[in-house]
């Protein structure tokens, strides 16, 4: 190389660095700089050590940057960067629809404490099957009052069912009525619904046939989305099902997989089977053939998932009312007794029962076979009892202190109990087994959801997974059990949520995508909720952002209402900061 040459190079370079630093000089300032990290980016692959830095809302750079400019640095000091947690199974629609203005009850109740303190920065609602209409009009209070995080709506199965059968519901639909709800899925899905939600134990769905929800899945599908489905049994018999009245062979748990299999395989659409489980100590143990169908499913090419919420007690078991529900006025099919009713005495419509001799054998049988519904008498717990002293005891404690059967003791809390409250006494059934909820767990196709509402410290009784599902999957089932590593159960609730949904901008930590972030001290993480004292935040979830908005705040938080509700491909209007929520 001669001396021009070399010359010409030097300048090239020193150019080149001047032109660099230019650049990086004109570079406008981080928001907000996450800095000596560890990145679990949301893959399900190992963490890396990485900043990460934020700007308009976006995660805008991930690497080293020692040397960018923010308005704010955060020193992680090794703590985890995960993707913001995407509840797909969420009942969060009635907090997120609140009203008030800023510090009332109602944008505190928007805010979802309980969820965003976990990590969650989307929830996806209208489930079971029950959906308000149109979505529209819900899309546009939701997008007027604010809300903590992010939403995605569904169209719920029910509710269209009503509208299109009207009273008469209690019947397999016709061609004419089938065509009327496939109009009203694609009327939601233009509405900016993510897919369908189906409640097929509950009211009116209880009716329907498995041709009524090919027509209407294939009609979520053409529109991009997916179907949710809440099983028509969780174990051995439906919900509704009492032995002393209802015909023998009814489906079970096993025969509900294998009809939402044939629904994924009949119309080539994305569908969950969600809140997957076995209910009943007398179903325990199946949850491995649950698995072998959906494995098997997929092996040929089915698309079909599930989702959990990692507990061993579901949210009826908080509920639990051992008497038929048949013998308390308004009880029956796809009803119940509700909560207490000032005008109604338990404990008087049971000893009428109990008087006619036919009718109180009748009682027996169903309160025997509700025992063992709710994991038996072991595992049903009196959580509340106007005799303190029986609060935290277990029916089969009550027998053994009593000399009487189970039978004997629901009856027993009923007639010495709240006369004013269906079964007497507050019980949770512990109806799961651990054993199933580990096997479920495992999986790579399983989804991680609450289930779960948005409560206010000041509620009454909720289920534990209100605070804590999402802590819990990672430290219980993950860091303690080892049923599967950290990123998998990461994964879980981000990239996979994400995919199944569509959703191309949340979900992972990548530059361009919008920062919905969590911050997790995994060696403090911890899920405090208890079934006596629910209402505990978890620890360990330092900082959560939601569109690039903090949350939670060291610990501490907001009361932010940053939350947009998300748009699918080609469904609805575009979200409030002009850009698509897939």
């Amino acid at each position: 190389m001669n001396r021009r040459d070399l010359r010409t190079l030097l300048v090239a370079v020193v150019l080149g660095f001047v032109h660099v630093a230019t650049v990086a000089a004109q570079e406008p300032a981080l928001d907000v700089l996450l800095r000596g990290g560890r990145v679990l980016d949301g893959t399900g692959n190992p963490w890396f050590r990485a900043d990460v830095g934020i700007r308009g809302g976006r995660i805008a750079r991930v690497g080293d940057l020692a040397d960018a400019g923010a308005d704010r640095v955060i020193e992680l000091d090794g703590r985890y960067v995960v993707p913001g947690f995407i509840d797909i199974h969420s009942h969060a629609d009635q907090g997120l629809d609140a009203a008030g203005d800023a510090g009332s009850e109602g944008a505190r109740r928007r805010a979802a404490p309980n969820l965003v303190s976990q990590g969650v920065t989307t929830v996806v609602v209208n489930q079971d099957g029950r959906s308000p209409w149109p979505i529209a009009d819900q899309r546009a209070r939701l997008e007027s009052r604010g809300h903590g995080p992010n939403a995605a709506l569904m169209v719920g199965h029910n509710t269209i069912r009503a509208m299109a059968l009207g009273d008469d519901v209690r019947r397999p639909s016709t061609p004419a009525e089938v065509e009327r709800m496939t109009e009203l899925v694609a009327q939601g899905m233009a509405e900016g619904a993510y897919g369908l939600s189906a409640g097929l134990e509950y009211f009116p769905g209880i009716w329907s046939e498995t041709s009524e929800l090919f027509p209407l899945v294939e009609a979520a599908g053409r529109g991009g989305g997916l179907y949710i489905v809440h099983e028509r049994s969780s174990g051995m018999t439906p919900m509704w099902f009492w032995p002393s009245q209802d015909d023998p062979g009814p489906p079970t748990m096993i025969e509900t997989i294998i009809e939402d299999i044939e629904v994924a395989e009949r119309t080539g659409v994305t569908t969950v089977a969600t809140h997957i489980k076995a209910r009943g100590s007398d179903f325990w143990g199946a949850g491995r053939a649950l698995v072998d169908l959906i494995e098997r499913a997929r092996a040929r090419g089915v698309p079909i998932w599930a989702d959990q919420y990692p507990y061993n007690t579901t949210g009826s078991d908080g509920s639990t009312v051992l008497l038929p529900r048949w013998i308390f006025p308004g009880g029956g099919p796809g009803g119940g007794p509700g909560g207490p009713r000032a005008d109604v005495d338990y404990a008087a419509a049971l000893g009428a029962a109990l008087a006619d001799p036919e009718r109180g054998e009748r009682v027996r049988l169903d309160i025997e076979h509700e025992i063992g519904r709710r994991g038996g008498p072991e595992n049903l717990v009196v959580m509340d009892h106007p005799d303190e002293s029986l609060v935290g005891k277990t029916v089969a404690d009550l027998a053994a202190e009593w000399n009487a059967f189970p039978v004997d003791v629901a009856i027993r809390l009923q007639l010495e109990g709240d006369r004013m409250r269906a079964g007497g006494a507050r019980v949770r059934g512990f109806s799961l087994s651990e054993i199933d909820v580990e096997e479920f767990s495992a999986h790579p196709w399983l989804v991680t959801a609450s289930d779960a509402g948005i409560a206010l410290p000041d509620d009454g009784p909720v289920h534990a997974r209100f605070y804590g599902t999402f802590p819990r999957k990672i430290k219980r089932y993950a860091m303690d059990l080892d049923v599967l590593s950290v990123e998998s159960a990461v994964r879980s609730m981000t990239t996979l949520p994400a995919q199944l949904l569509g959703i191309r901008d949340r979900g992972l930590i990548r530059e361009g995508l919008i920062a919905d972030i969590a911050v997790l001290d995994l060696e403090e993480l911890q899920d405090n909720a208890t079934f006596f004292e629910p209402h505990q935040y978890p620890s360990g979830v330092d900082f959560v952002l939601v569109n690039g908005t903090f949350v939670v705040d060291d610990g501490d938080l907001t009361w932010a209402l940053p939350g947009v509700v998300l748009t699918p491909p080609g469904g609805g209007d575009s979200n409030a900061d002009g850009t698509s929520g897939c």
